[in-house]
């Protein structure tokens, strides 16, 4: 499938930035390769990096400075040549902590790595989030020889029940552990409650993403997955309260908790800090549940 791999509907720093970010990924992968002993990772190769979001489709949003303080990310695909180079603390880590501290990039990359079989074994089973990138997507670096699958979208019946399978069983599992962040923080036990917010967020976004694009990335990250989810339905941002510098530290306070409440001495977090984000997370049920109830119904519409 020939994709798109026009920048010209971009500003001109927006694409400076994109060079950039292509440039560092580039160079960390080559170098985490260094000393490889297996031939799949002394060999292995980037065969494409893909822009896709809000960014290669337009409608991006960046406006830090007014009232709600929001600014898209650019979502990127990272397409290689086998699965040993998909493994992110080997590969990507350090890629991703110079993308961060960048002086040159101001506005953040979030990025998912996939081997071409595994992308094209997607387009062939129909997921919606992949036929997307590869309709909608913009090519920024490739190897060629190395083509995208033709999208094979499922019957609408079949996409209807796969959707509506993912909806019933995601959601009550997020509310699930809402209802035991409120025992912990009723029992004064902030930490476990925490991890457990942390997990009802990261189970609602996972939520969304699979009722509406029958795939979810496996991360914890929820402010990976916050971007991905937002970039379907900018209703969500309205959750996540973000023009004030507290507001962004409560967001990161919730993000730290998956690791840093079980595993580290020095995480704290208030009883009313947890029922701050507890509001929000609330919210973003009331908003998912909503999108999610809107998709179904549009997809049973055309069984």
């Amino acid at each position: 499938m020939r994709m798109k791999t026009s920048l010209d509907h971009l500003p001109a720093a927006k694409r400076r930035e994109l060079d950039r970010v292509v440039e560092i990924l580039r160079a960390e992968f080559e170098a985490a390769k260094i000393g490889a002993s297996s031939e799949p990772r002394k060999s292995g190769q980037i065969y494409k990096i893909i822009l896709f979001g809000s960014y290669a489709r337009g409608g991006w949003v960046d406006e830090p400075h007014t009232a709600k303080g929001y600014r898209s990310d650019y979502d990127i695909l990272i397409v290689v040549s086998h699965k040993k180079l998909t493994d992110h603390a080997t590969y990507w880590y350090k890629a991703e902590d110079r993308i961060i501290k960048e002086p040159a990039t101001k506005t953040p990359v979030q990025f998912i790595v996939h081997t071409l079989g595994d992308v094209n074994t997607q387009l062939a089973e129909g997921r919606y989030f992949f036929s997307d990138i590869a309709k909608e997507g913009i090519t920024l670096h490739e190897v060629p020889g190395h083509k995208l699958g033709t999208p094979k979208p499922p019957t609408p019946q079949a996409a209807y029940e796969m959707a509506k399978g993912y909806y019933e069983k995601g959601l009550p599992y997020s509310r699930k552990f809402m209802k035991s962040t409120r025992l912990h923080i009723e029992d004064g036990d902030n930490l476990h409650a925490a991890f457990l917010l942390h997990q009802a967020t990261e189970h609602a976004y996972h939520t969304l993403l699979l009722t509406l694009t029958h795939y979810s990335p496996a991360a914890h990250n929820i402010e990976f997955l916050r971007s991905l989810t937002e970039s379907h339905d900018a209703d969500l941002i309205g959750a996540w309260p973000r023009d004030q510098r507290r507001h962004r530290r409560m967001f990161q306070l919730l993000k730290r908790a998956y690791v840093e409440a079980r595993y580290s001495e020095h995480y704290k977090i208030t009883r009313e800090e947890l029922e701050w984000l507890e509001a929000c997370v609330i919210d973003l049920h009331v908003r998912i549940a909503a999108t999610c109830d809107e998709r179904l119904e549009a997809m049973r519409g055309e069984v």
